[in-house]
């Protein structure tokens, strides 16, 4: 049998073991001809198919919401409350550890769908059954819907901005973009072929033929999400366009370009010279400039980043890469990977405006202070969490009390002792050495013990008292004289033993006290290299330095939100004025001339002239807290009543009463929330997954219940995070789109114009996603056709709820009298057919998508899908 063939049989079989593997998944990658010459496990089962013509790669699971987030894995889960159990990594094997995740299920759902004999199914050649065959139509009709919605959003959007292409030229590095794409997919298919001709065997012919399951998501949706993406934002801001056609070409899967390297972790020469070839036919302005670009359409919004810059994208997003994964393991597929990593780059590249550059501080500079400082001692308490208590090191104090109670209690424990203890020699009055030193001595035997008789270690024994093993008695004490050595690697019955790594072992000398203070001190040193990175003003390196130079332009953070949230209150001004404090707090500036609000809309007149902007944030933050509480309650007290799914549906709701209504009123502010938010979430789930006190366990006890299948594949809770990047990007990008305003200390924290888009991710997120897991559970008949958790019932509810968000957006957005965006003020009615198949678009990409995360990649598609439709 070939070597990849014998491994992919092992790894399947590996999967009905009776060790819990929740690291453990297939790759969702493309094909690899040579996987298996690099060793690459992640291929084994890809690299079947060049061989035989059949393989059946396993589709990763999404979170979608018509799957009622995976119901099929949450009936296999043990009880929340058991955190004592330790994640077993497929390499790494610890027992009795402790840790904040959920424990995992025994059976993940790709061993359930995994052959019950894959050896046989790998000499089965490519010969399908009836039912896989109808399965891979059924496959087949799903990829090319999936093909055909995003070759849709494709056509609305080179239809929204083909003037702007044709009038600034950038159509040839587009054209490049493509055909390098276009050559790579169609050449793809050959190289199987050949790869099968040249690893041919004598008795078997080639045959290549489609796998029975099988997901385009990496090939898909990093590329065609960038490009999409950087062709609308390049409408106000040419500075993005060239950058991210390269960063398109660098998301495609490294198997589908062709390479002679050797070296896994390195970049590829070939993937990297064809990530430059857009800059072959750049006709733009290549000017270096040492600032950003301005996302909100500023003048130097036109001027190009360094060519230099531009160059060195790949290594750059191949470097990123390899980062996230290591520290996600995986929680996160291949093309949300590729996906995050270029919007880290986008951000770090193009961020100017406030809300941008603060984000862009506590990602970048604080992700990167966190990793250099804290991750060695974040691993050492990883390491010494998975060390069970018994396994620590006992105080010989401890060990003299026990004893000595033992033995004031229970008399007969010093007769048992002096049975299992006899003299070395055989003469009385000298220390008694135990059976277990005994057993190494080759001229013993093997005796039983009764009565008054006795073992010398010439090996004489008294005959009336010594009796043969072959006379079963029960009730005596055996004494093994000469027993086969004790293996070490294996176990009695032939097992293989599982070993401690390293890592884990060196803290079996600590004794539990000296445990707990040394995990205290690895607690109290990452919180004071957190809170330094965030509070000190260190220069190049520290969080609040860079907002306060960047963002702020000089001001003191601390200073600045306090006039930004409390600078409309009489007392506060008065205070302020009157201690002299203005250098350090920015009061904002009221307009007194009614003319000033011209054209704004009454509500701007409304927040402006007698509310106040920062009475309004204030306010708003008032709102969102009481939200927060409310939902948290509802919570607690639907806990006994229904289920784990319905209640997580509350936390959509809450996203929804949140941000609907407050985005339109200052969208800034709610963008500033969210990036603060979502900073937020990431240190907590840093904190949790460390398992350090004392925040771990009372966070991993909370999250515990509200779980799901996707939370259990790595070490990052990824379910909340999720929620608010699928809520926070579709605001984000649109403030990227639109010109800024504001005078003072605030400016640049302000927009003249509003548009749906802004919305578009609560809604999808927190009506869409909800509706269609509430509706699809309880209503849900029919499947569609290539079948799943998904329901045709559940999709039409996700449609009609992302409809009448969208109209209520959009019924808001024209009452409130603000201006759109794009200049056409529509009704609402006129409208409707639009926000239908924006409706429409989404609920399908909803029900093919299943190699990345729903909840972040369909609100970006129906944001792509409004912008480009004009709503």
């Amino acid at each position: 049998m070939p070597e990849h063939l014998h491994t992919s049989g092992q790894n399947a079989l590996r999967l009905f073991s009776r060790s819990p593997h929740p690291y453990h998944r297939p790759s969702s990658q493309l094909l690899d001809p040579s996987s298996h010459l690099y060793g690459s496990l992640d291929n084994h089962h890809n690299a079947r198919l060049a061989a035989h013509g059949a393989s059946r790669e396993v589709t990763p699971s999404s979170d979608s919401g018509t799957e009622a987030d995976d119901e099929h894995f949450l009936r296999g889960l043990p009880a929340p409350r058991r955190l004592h159990k330790g994640l077993r990594g497929r390499n790494e094997v610890v027992s009795g550890a402790s840790t904040p995740l959920p424990s995992p299920a025994i059976l993940e759902e790709e061993g359930q769908r995994l052959p019950l004999n894959p050896t046989r199914e790998a000499h089965s050649g490519p010969k399908l059954r009836g039912p896989d065959t109808l399965r891979r139509r059924k496959e087949i009709i799903r990829r090319v819907i999936e093909l055909l919605v995003v070759g849709f959003l494709g056509l609305t959007v080179h239809d929204n901005i083909r003037a702007q292409l044709m009038i600034r030229r950038r159509h040839r590095e587009l054209c490049v973009c493509g055909g390098v794409y276009a050559v790579l997919v169609l050449l793809y298919p050959l190289r199987l072929v050949m790869w099968a001709y040249w690893h041919r065997t004598p008795t078997r012919k080639i045959a290549v033929s489609i796998p029975v399951s099988f997901d385009t998501a990496p090939l898909l949706y990093p590329p065609a999400i960038t490009m999409l993406v950087s062709l609308l934002l390049a409408v106000d801001n040419e500075a993005v366009f060239l950058p991210n056609i390269i960063l398109t070409i660098c998301s495609l899967p490294p198997s589908l370009v062709p390479t002679i390297t050797l070296d896994d972790g390195g970049c590829d020469p070939l993937h990297w010279a064809l990530s430059c070839t857009p800059l072959l036919v750049d006709t733009g302005s290549r000017q270096p400039i040492f600032g950003r670009a301005d996302l909100g359409g500023g003048e130097s919004s036109r001027t190009n980043i360094s060519l230099e810059t531009t160059m060195l994208l790949y290594p750059l997003h191949h470097s990123l890469c390899s980062v996230l994964r290591t520290l996600t393991t995986t929680s996160l597929l291949t093309a949300e990977l590729q996906l995050l990593s270029i919007s880290l780059i986008n951000l770090m590249l193009f961020s100017s405006s406030p809300q941008a550059i603060i984000l862009n501080s506590l990602l970048w500079v604080g992700g990167l202070d966190i990793l250099v400082s804290c991750s060695q001692v974040i691993n050492w308490g990883i390491s010494l969490a998975r060390v069970p208590k018994w396994r620590f090191k006992r105080t010989p104090g401890s060990l003299k009390a026990t004893s000595a109670l033992f033995s004031a209690a229970l008399p007969w424990k010093k007769k048992e002792r002096g049975l299992r203890y006899t003299p070395a020699d055989g003469s009385p009055g000298r220390a008694c050495a135990p059976i277990d030193d005994l057993q190494q001595s080759d001229d013993l035997e093997i005796t039983t013990l009764g009565g008054s008789g006795n073992i010398n270690a010439s090996g004489t024994r008294d005959a009336a008292t010594t009796k043969t093993l072959k006379s079963s008695q029960r009730h005596t004490l055996l004494g093994v004289t000469k027993a086969p050595p004790k293996s070490y690697t294996h176990t009695p019955s032939g097992r293989r033993r599982r070993t401690t790594p390293d890592s884990v072992r060196v803290f079996f000398s600590l004794t539990q006290k000296q445990a707990a203070a040394r995990k205290w001190s690895y607690a109290l040193y990452v919180y004071t290299c957190v809170a330094g990175a965030v509070l000190l003003p260190i220069p190049f390196i520290g969080v609040k330095r860079a907002i306060m130079d960047e963002a702020l332009h000089g001001r003191e953070p601390i200073g600045w939100a306090l006039g930004y949230l409390l600078g409309d209150l009489q007392w506060f001004r008065w205070e302020v004025v009157s201690r002299n404090l203005e250098g350090w707090i920015c009061l904002p500036s009221r307009p007194v001339e009614p003319g000033y609000l011209r054209g704004t809309g009454w509500v701007d007149h409304l927040r402006r002239l007698y509310l106040g902007e920062a009475n309004t944030r204030l306010a708003l933050s008032g709102y969102f807290l009481s939200i927060i509480v409310t939902g948290l309650i509802v919570v607690f007290q639907l806990s006994q009543i229904y289920e784990v799914d319905t209640r997580r549906k509350v936390f959509h709701f809450m996203m929804v009463a949140m941000f609907l209504p407050a985005t339109y009123i200052d969208p800034a502010f709610a963008a500033l929330a969210l990036s603060g938010a979502l900073a937020f979430f990431l240190l907590l789930d840093l904190l949790r997954a460390s398992q350090l006190p004392p925040v771990s366990k009372p966070l991993a006890s909370f999250l515990a219940p509200y779980v799901d299948g996707r939370d259990l594949r790595g070490p990052v809770v990824i379910s909340h995070i999720f929620l608010l990047i699928g809520c926070a990007i579709p605001l984000w990008l649109s403030l990227g789109s639109i010109p800024r305003t504001g005078v003072g200390c605030l400016e640049g924290w302000d927009v003249p114009t509003r548009e749906v888009g802004m919305v578009s991710g609560v809604i999808c997120v927190g009506l869409g996603d909800a509706a269609a897991s509430l509706i699809g559970r309880r209503y849900g008949r029919r499947k569609w056709l290539w079948g799943g958790g998904k329901s045709l019932e559940g999709s039409i509810a996700f449609a009609c709820a992302v409809f009448l968000g969208l109209a209520v957006a959009r019924v808001w957005l024209h009452i409130g009298g603000w201006p759109p965006s794009n200049g056409v003020s529509d009704a609402p009615v006129a409208a409707a057919p639009k926000m239908g198949v924006c409706a429409v678009t989404a609920s399908l990409t909803e029900a093919v998508l299943t190699g990345g995360n729903d909840n972040v990649i369909v609100p970006v598609a129906l944001w792509i899908c409004l912008k480009s439709l004009g709503i």
